[in-house]
């Protein structure tokens, strides 16, 4: 079967809700992506900032191998070593005080939206809506969904979850003006990842927790694709020096394997879920514990946040050069290695033409170029993404 006859049944075979790129991918290796004809990508996309070791990591296929031949699942009716393991190495780099594994980011946004919600309920404070910000993404299941702030994708499912406002991001006022006595939670990314590459600003990220704190509100940090290591601290608040009470997390917690999780502190542990009020059955499986507990392992003994801070400011310089040149690039957006190029037309002809030209990138919204490579990319890489993305946008021209 050629690859056109295989993507041709693929499509046939599953609903259709994916725009997909006309490649079939069958291999990787280090921080390159091979087609089935044998093709060369480098790739700036790491399945959507996911692949942070990138691929064929020898230490962390050893640790699922040996973790297959022990145990995959047993439920969450029993406690398993992977998962205990996983949670305290967790707890170590999150700095927060217990943790819920669960399969995805979605659903590790859903269990802090409700555990939100509980938790004003056993204050008995009636509270029960949310603030969240223009921009923002937290997933498509309903609710996640009614915290994202995304027409788009908000309009064929709507009536969606009631009590939900959206503030302007990096504008204290604008989400003091939305806080009522209904108010439990405040939702944000400290780093939009989706709405474009926005970072949130040091007096943004320190009024919106001393506002939580004086109203007695929960803050709520969705750090599914800029935490991990992304921005140059193991998770994006800890540079902001703000702890927030619910922490969420997934993508390259588990380089690659299907894995999220949401961390609390002890506060709202104790005063929100109980026994029965959440659950997941793969939520914790051992095979995907394994994976985040040797990820940070490794993330820890390679020294992946210094790293990412190194390669993260050649990255942005060779990013402003690129814009300087090419007077359809507005600004560089981002830090670390999560950065973007904002465009003042569609992103979408130009993410073609660079998988022409063996290059993987994504957009973030409709006018931004989005660059989330695996952590371990070196500076040779940004040199070679640079010379074919130069070459893209000169096309341009």
């Amino acid at each position: 079967m050629t690859p056109n006859e295989y993507m041709q049944t693929t499509d046939r075979n599953l609903v259709h809700t994916y725009n997909r790129f006309p490649v079939t991918l069958d291999r990787g290796e280090g921080v390159y992506l091979y087609d089935t004809e044998g093709k060369k990508y480098l790739d700036f996309a790491a399945g959507i900032a996911v692949s942070g070791l990138g691929y064929g990591n020898q230490e962390l296929n050893s640790a699922l191998k040996d973790q297959i031949d022990k145990l995959i699942h047993s439920s969450n009716l029993y406690y398993n070593t992977a998962c205990g393991e996983a949670a305290e190495a967790l707890k170590g780099v999150t700095g927060m005080d217990r943790v819920f594994f669960t399969n995805s980011g979605t659903e590790a946004v859903e269990g802090a939206l409700k555990a939100a919600r509980k938790y004003a309920r056993k204050k008995k404070t009636g509270r029960y809506a949310y603030i969240a910000m223009q921009d923002c993404f937290h997933g498509r299941s309903m609710g996640a969904l009614s915290v994202t702030e995304h027409e788009a994708y908000r309009a064929p499912f709507k009536p969606l979850i009631p009590g939900v406002s959206f503030a302007k991001f990096n504008d204290l006022d604008s989400v003091k003006e939305l806080v009522t006595d209904e108010t439990c939670a405040i939702i944000l990314e400290p780093l939009q990842g989706e709405g474009g590459i926005n970072m949130a600003t040091q007096e943004f990220m320190e009024g919106i927790r001393r506002l939580c704190h004086e109203e007695g509100i929960l803050m709520i940090c969705d750090e599914i694709q800029c935490g991990m290591g992304r921005t140059g601290e193991m998770f994006a608040c800890q540079s902001y020096g703000v702890r927030p009470d619910i922490m969420v997390m997934a993508k390259a917690i588990g380089s690659g394997v299907p894995v999220g999780a949401f961390a609390m502190t002890e506060d709202v542990a104790e005063y929100s879920l109980e026994p029965g009020d959440h659950g997941t059955t793969y939520g914790g499986n051992p095979l995907a514990c394994a994976a985040v507990a040797k990820t940070i392992e490794i993330f820890e003994r390679e020294g992946i946040e210094a790293h990412v801070k190194e390669v993260g400011a050649y990255l942005a310089d060779k990013l402003d050069e690129l814009a300087e040149r090419c007077d359809a690039v507005l600004e560089r957006r981002g830090t670390g290695l999560i950065q973007g190029l904002r465009l003042d037309r569609p992103v979408s002809e130009i993410t073609k033409k660079a998988l022409e030209e063996g290059l993987l990138i994504i957009s973030a919204r409709s006018d931004v170029i989005r660059l989330v490579p695996p952590l371990v990319i070196e500076k040779e890489h940004v040199d070679e993404m640079a010379d074919v993305l130069g070459r893209v946008l000169a096309s341009l021209q």
